[in-house]
């Protein structure tokens, strides 16, 4: 998939997080949030042309496994702030959309954390 096109997934999701979390629904926001999380991981591993990228079109699919590989490289490539948020990110995954766990405020907590993952894809 192009990058831009990731990129205005990434940009649609974030707006659809913000608009659950408006609502009071911090399931939902949770789960859009780590979906343009996850997003944000796959656009950098292309633009960096990581190996994860060819593995992921090998398997039809990109794992936990993969993801969690470009997410070491991406680090030490750009920032600790990819990690950083990408653990926010899995956070709210398993506590707030699987677990059904979270508050609202829970999830806000972590918006900025994976607004400068969301940042250092689109800049």
């Amino acid at each position: 998939m192009a990058i831009s096109k990731r990129i205005e997934i990434i940009k649609n999701l974030f707006a659809e997080a913000e608009e659950y979390l408006a609502k009071g629904d911090a399931i939902q926001s949770s789960e859009k949030i780590y979906k343009a999380a996850e997003e944000c991981i796959k656009a950098l591993s292309e633009h960096y042309n990581l190996p994860e990228v060819k593995e992921a079109e090998e398997k039809g699919k990109w794992t936990v496994t993969l993801l969690e590989k470009a997410v070491r490289k991406l680090s030490d490539k750009i920032s600790i702030d990819v990690q950083i948020g990408w653990d926010a990110a899995n956070y709210l995954h398993v506590f707030g959309f699987h677990e059904a766990k979270l508050e609202v405020e829970n999830v806000k907590a972590r918006i900025p954390l994976i607004k400068r993952l969301i940042e250092l894809t689109i800049r």
